[in-house]
């Protein structure tokens, strides 16, 4: 588990693929290793990612050809900077939200905007995340636990203060750019506890679903 509290930004120092599957090298500054051994989670731009190797002043790991597909891993390349932040501890501080390092899709950058000190940032999350966004509600955008402060469809804006820009890669993002989104676990449980009892059918399960004029189209009751 992790906060969305980001210590320190990584480059990727080399992507090296291996079938379908990619080793990524990562080079850190700032990012305390001295507590970190193989098999610890480290978050790559929100993506929760297993330390399978280290070096002085960084570290390695697998990504795998499904995390390529689900999150902006599919566009990086060597030379690209990432959000890091290590595993949550039991005595720590959570001072964003409850992030599990799962990402839920990628969203897109449709503009950007100064106010004053502070930079406000629309953007647009996959349809099937729209129902998770919530104006002041928290949203983990490439590792960084955000605010909603206001929702428009599957539209959000952020405002970002000052810190926030220079202390991820936040401040480098353009219009278009890609990326991952993960919403409240929160809401995700609160999703599957309303469906009740129904939560335990398969959806191959059609004895057990409510009869609608669509089921009875499928299953040639209605031509």
């Amino acid at each position: 588990m992790f906060t969305g509290i980001i210590e320190d930004v990584g480059l990727i120092e080399a992507l090296v693929p291996s079938g379908e599957d990619i080793r990524l090298s990562i080079k850190t500054d700032k990012l305390d290793m001295s507590d970190v051994s193989l098999g610890d989670s480290i978050a790559n731009n929100g993506v929760c990612l297993t330390v399978v190797a280290m070096s002085k002043n960084g570290f390695s790991a697998d990504v795998s050809h499904e995390t390529i597909k689900r999150t902006g891993f599919a566009n990086y390349q060597a030379g690209s900077k990432v959000n890091l932040e290590k595993a949550l501890q039991a005595n720590s501080r959570l001072g964003g939200h409850i992030v599990s390092g799962h990402v839920d899709g990628v969203g897109e950058v449709l503009s950007i905007a100064p106010v004053g000190r502070y930079v406000e940032i629309w953007v647009k999350a996959p349809d099937d995340l729209a129902k998770y966004l919530a104006e002041k509600g928290s949203i983990t955008v490439d590792g960084v636990s955000l605010t909603v402060n206001q929702v428009d469809g599957g539209k959000f804006l952020l405002t970002l203060i000052p810190h926030s820009l220079q202390e991820t890669i936040i401040g480098s993002y353009k219009v278009a750019t890609k990326v991952n989104l993960e919403v409240d676990v929160i809401a995700r449980y609160i999703e599957r506890l309303m469906l009740g009892d129904k939560a335990a059918y398969s959806s191959t399960d059609t004895d057990k679903k409510d009869i609608s004029m669509a089921f009875l189209a499928e299953n040639g009751y209605l031509k």
